[in-house]
């Protein structure tokens, strides 16, 4: 129809089409008993030009997925391999999910829509290829409250419930169904790179690099990094900067991914992928958010380490085709820049103004003892310090040699901080599934909204030039 609403886009076909052949396998979605839109995300639908599209024409694209005009004409389900929890497996790729769309912002950057829960694919082994509506709120509630923190995560674009019945070993059965749709600006995986290594297929990386270098663009290595034209090396060195700056965001919101796998790291340096997550209730470095992490692999205080660590599998991969000695120096640059990163996001969160790294250094270790020894819930603590206020006497004289950011806002003078306590992401679960309402959870997405206006301009991610 002419007068249907187009998203932005250049007048070329996704670039993804040019990868297409090896990178994944057409496949069909599900055809669902039913589709009810339960959630769509107009303020992310704004900035791609999709937020005209009629409830109707929502679920023809987000339910059923339909084809956008001049998009991909079948979705794509991207091949990969992976370490999970350091052991690797060659048997994986877009098991319940694949690429539908890939589209611009205003600013002409790509974005693509991608899928959980849409359907069995090539890779789904002896999955159903589907997910429960409460895995669905989880990712929501998840990706609001982490962009209100500052976090460059996926969000949740759209969820439909489907009307199927599911069976999960992990929650009560049978479970409501749903498929999600989230918006982010890349799927390409370190997985993807380390399938291509186990393939020995060097021109398609090389064509893959080049892809991201195009899309995820960043700035040039620092002067005199070995081989630093070298585009593989470049590549490497934009994904250390942005996976320390993960890291280092994931810490100041007190958030615990859970799966921190090879196959769950996008090159673009996004959050996303979420699944037995959890915020900390006490500051506690060895808190795990995933039940089956029985060693700890992936707790709250190791997880950039498991970052670092997956950075490595990525120079691994690139060996085939870059110089060892510029992988090398672009792996070294992690640490110091994860240290950079922490320091600037936790002065950002805490609203003051930075010092230089020894006094924002001595500053972040005193929040974090005090953290310890009170007990304070780390939402609680950076609401209360805002701004520097409300210091206790062991904190007050760091603090006094700070300067705020301002401007102030009323959120920091409401009674109690927002948070993400699994308690509370139960409650909001239950009111759907035993009374079918749905009212706390858009007051909790209104309130984390209001909270992320009240933090201001979030720290620009790492390495990406928007």
């Amino acid at each position: 129809m002419a007068d249907k609403p187009q998203p932005h886009r250049d007048a070329a076909s996704p670039p993804i089409v040019e990868l297409a052949d090896w990178l994944g396998d057409q496949v069909a979605p599900a055809d669902f008993p039913k589709t009810e839109l339960r959630w769509r995300n107009d303020r992310a639908a704004q900035g791609v030009g999709l937020h005209e599209l009629s409830d109707t024409q929502w679920l023809s694209h987000f339910g059923r997925f339909e084809p956008l005009p001049d998009n991909l004409p079948q979705p794509l389900a991207l091949r990969y391999h992976g370490h999970q929890f350091r052991v690797y497996n060659p048997d994986i790729g877009d098991g319940r999910g694949f690429l539908f769309a890939q589209v611009r912002d205003d600013a002409g950057r790509l974005l693509d829509l991608g899928t959980k829960g849409s359907g069995q694919t090539p890779y789904s082994r002896a999955g159903d290829g589907r997910l429960t509506l409460k895995g669905a709120v989880r990712e929501l509630l998840a990706t609001e409250m982490l962009e209100a923190l500052g976090v460059d995560t996926s969000q949740t674009f759209s969820i439909v419930e489907t009307g199927e019945n599911l069976w999960r070993g992990d929650e009560p059965s049978p479970t409501r169904s749903a498929v999600l749709t989230r918006l982010s600006h890349g799927h390409i995986r370190i997985g993807t790179f380390q399938r291509l290594l186990a393939y020995d297929e060097p021109e398609h990386m090389r064509e893959l690099v080049e892809y991201c270098l195009a899309q995820f663009p960043g700035p040039p290595p620092p002067q005199g990094a070995p081989e630093r034209d070298d585009p593989a090396v470049r590549l490497l060195h934009h994904v250390v900067e942005r996976l320390a700056d993960l890291a280092a965001s994931w810490m100041v919101a007190g958030f615990v991914h859970g799966v921190l796998n090879t196959d769950n790291m996008n090159v673009s340096g996004e959050s996303f992928d979420y699944g037995p997550w959890r915020w900390l209730p006490t500051w506690d470095p060895g808190f795990t958010a995933a039940y089956f992490d029985h060693n700890g692999l992936y707790a709250f205080g190791r997880q950039p380490e498991a970052l670092g660590w997956n950075c490595a599998q990525l120079a691994t991969a690139l060996r085939l085709i870059a110089p060892s000695d510029g992988l090398i120096a672009a792996l070294e640059r992690f640490g110091p820049l994860y240290g950079e990163q922490l320091r600037r996001r936790w002065l950002w969160r805490l609203g003051l103004k930075p010092r230089g790294e020894k006094a924002d250094g001595a500053l972040i270790a005193a929040c974090e003892r005090h953290m310890r020894e009170s007990g304070a819930q780390p939402d609680a603590f950076f609401f209360a310090h805002r701004g520097g206020r409300s210091a206790s006497p062991e904190l007050a004289a760091i603090f006094d040699a700070y300067e705020p950011t301002g401007p102030d806002h009323a959120y920091w003078h409401e009674g109690a901080p927002q948070s993400m306590l699994i308690d509370e992401v139960e409650a909001i679960w239950s009111a759907i599934d035993e009374r079918d309402d749905w009212q706390p959870l858009c007051d909790k997405v209104e309130a984390l909204r209001h909270m992320g206006e009240a933090h201001g301009t979030a720290p620009p991610p790492a390495a990406q030039d928007r």
